[in-house]
């Protein structure tokens, strides 16, 4: 486990593609595959079906937990790093839901296929507490308190997101390219950058969407920025 785990936790949550939503209707526990995002205090994003069985027990009990997991280091599976979140689902109220819309189909682009369907909601998951398991036998409980970003970091580069994005998109299309190739194992192609947080940012290439964690949290613009340039320099490096 590394030496800030709450880092290491939402490195995880950040990243996952996917993960399972545990609900519960009347005493009965249900698991779901959910497609999550984050907003930028890391409360995770879920875009959910009225039809869907996890969304009706949600609605009657919004008690909840999600466990996010990354890739075993060897064949057990036990050995891979993952955080199980439990907290209290609703719905993003309305004149939130453009923004925090906005933010997940910025990870999960195919989704604008179905995104604007009647019978779909943005919902929040307000946390409640964590438990990062680093492997095989290392658990480590996280209070919320612990586990967030620092409030001050996140609106920071909540605040400059939109012109990071255009600038690195407009003048530095060639390094957004460059990490999504040389860090990431993206294949060539036109990447772009669509959304930055205190943790890392979303690069993306059609339907296809892949994390750069920063190697460390930053407190803002000035972090972001030496973040991307560390990262340029490493991935052209890689390809030469």
């Amino acid at each position: 486990m590394s030496d800030n785990p709450a880092f290491e936790a939402r490195r995880l949550i950040r990243g996952a593609a996917s993960a399972t939503l545990a609900t519960q209707q009347e005493g009965q526990p249900f698991a779901s595959l959910v497609t999550p995002a984050t907003a930028p205090d890391l409360s995770p994003l879920l875009l959910l079906s009225s039809l869907s069985e996890h969304t009706r027990h949600l609605r009657a009990e919004p008690r909840c937990a999600l466990l996010f997991q990354g890739l075993p280091a060897e064949v057990n599976p036990q050995t891979a790093p993952r955080v199980t979140l439990t907290g209290l689902a609703s719905p993003v109220p309305e004149a939130e839901v453009p923004a925090l819309k906005a933010r997940f189909l910025a990870k999960h682009p195919y989704a604008a296929l179905y995104a604007d369907f009647g019978d779909f909601a943005l919902w929040r998951v307000a946390l409640g507490g964590a438990l990062l398991v680093g492997g095989f036998a290392r658990a480590l409980r996280l209070r919320v308190s612990d586990l967030r970003p620092d409030p001050a970091a996140t609106a920071a580069v909540a605040a400059a997101e939109a012109d990071i994005i255009a600038h690195m998109n407009e003048d530095h299309a060639d390094a957004v390219a460059a990490i999504a190739m040389g860090l990431l194992g993206g294949p060539a192609g036109p990447w772009r950058m669509a959304a930055v947080d205190p943790d890392g940012a979303d690069l993306g290439l059609n339907d296809k969407v892949l994390r750069l964690s920063f190697a460390a949290p930053v407190a803002g613009p000035d972090g972001v920025r030496a973040e991307l340039i560390r990262a340029t320099r490493e991935a052209r490096s890689r390809l030469a």
